[in-house]
């Protein structure tokens, strides 16, 4: 089948984009290529990663190159759901103000929103952003806000463990990645970020992304082209289908792992939703590549991003789920016979 010019047209602009946000994030460009693989998927992400190690700024980069609006709120243990959706004041003749809320603020041009330390805000804060996810809408001052171009990026505070509020496994699963933002370990891009006065000033280097490089609100009817002219063969299929149940009955599937018991290791697997988003994901990664069919390769670029957060361990285990879980999925990919 002959491409068409939408999706040729586009794959340009999204290379052009990736190569845009790495010239200001340097040192991520896995991480890069798993976000524009996202935003083509429409799927939303949990990101790990320290402090200070460029989320903002990566997101921000982003949300620019896409030409949308950018929404930001911080997780706290007092923040209300309200505090979502508008916040209230008193200006300086003493008469209430109330203000819209970061969530609902940009409205239909919102393209990127980040909810810092997200395990730090109550259940009931994690529970409206996540329908805000899942409808893309949500009811303030008795009408409907909605922002179908929106994509949320969530990330955990994983240092400190007082006043938290774990994800539940139905709000995780809502992620269509998790995707790990580490320190680079290349000597000479360390230096840059230290010592390079260019990385010290983030407006201004965000300002080197002059105009939008794609436009967010062609994003979903992409997604649908790509989705119905990448192929999917019946091998791939039977590839998949082997990887799900691997990641329910590891032990029965061949599956082991060095100190580690695998057959009192898992709870739950990757749910159905999980399994086509990940599906999802790889056609997205076969597009960018220039193919109109999905290979084993794609299937992994994906298979970790898609089920480490996705694989619920027993409680003996789950304190070593980041160290566990890597293990795990490079198991089923080494072990899971490929087409």
């Amino acid at each position: 089948m002959a491409e068409s010019q939408l999706l040729k047209t586009a794959r340009e602009h999204a290379l052009e984009l990736e190569q845009g946000v790495n010239q200001v994030v340097v040192g991520q460009e896995q991480a890069v290529r798993l976000i524009l693989i996202a935003l083509h998927a429409r799927g939303h992400v949990l990101l790990e990663g320290g402090v200070g190690v460029g989320k903002t700024t990566l997101l921000r980069a982003f949300s620019k190159a896409l030409g949308g609006a950018f929404g930001r709120i911080e997780g706290s243990v007092d923040l209300m759901p309200n505090d979502l959706l508008y916040s209230a004041w008193v200006n300086a003749d003493g008469k209430p103000v109330i203000d819209p809320g970061p969530l609902i603020a940009h409205g239909e041009d919102t393209a990127v929103f980040f909810f810092n330390e997200i395990n730090r805000a109550r259940p009931q804060v994690q529970s409206l952003l996540l329908r805000a996810m899942a409808e893309r809408s949500v009811e303030a001052f008795g009408q409907e806000y909605r922002f179908p171009h929106m994509i949320v990026f969530a990330d955990r505070n994983a240092v400190e463990k007082e006043e938290t509020f774990e994800l539940s496994a139905a709000a995780r699963d809502r992620f269509l990645f998790e995707i790990n933002i580490s320190r680079p370990v290349a000597d000479e891009i360390r230096r840059k970020l230290i010592f390079d006065p260019a990385f010290h000033d983030v407006d201004q280097l965000l300002s080197s992304i002059g105009k939008p490089l794609l436009d967010y609100r062609q994003l979903n009817e992409l997604d649908r082209e790509i989705q119905q002219n990448i192929y999917v063969s019946p091998e791939i299929e039977n590839y998949v289908v082997r990887l799900w149940d691997a990641s329910w009955q590891p032990a029965e599937m061949g599956i082991e792992l060095e100190d580690i018991y695998v057959e009192d290791l898992v709870i739950a697997g990757a749910s159905v939703r999980g399994m086509s988003a990940m599906v999802r994901a790889a056609k997205v990664c076969a597009w960018l590549d220039g193919r109109d069919h999905v290979l084993p390769d794609d299937i992994h670029t994906v298979l970790l991003p898609s089920m480490t957060h996705r694989v619920f361990l027993s409680p003996v285990y789950e304190g070593r789920r980041e160290q566990i879980m890597p293990q795990f999925v490079r198991a089923l990919r080494d072990n899971i016979a490929t087409p």
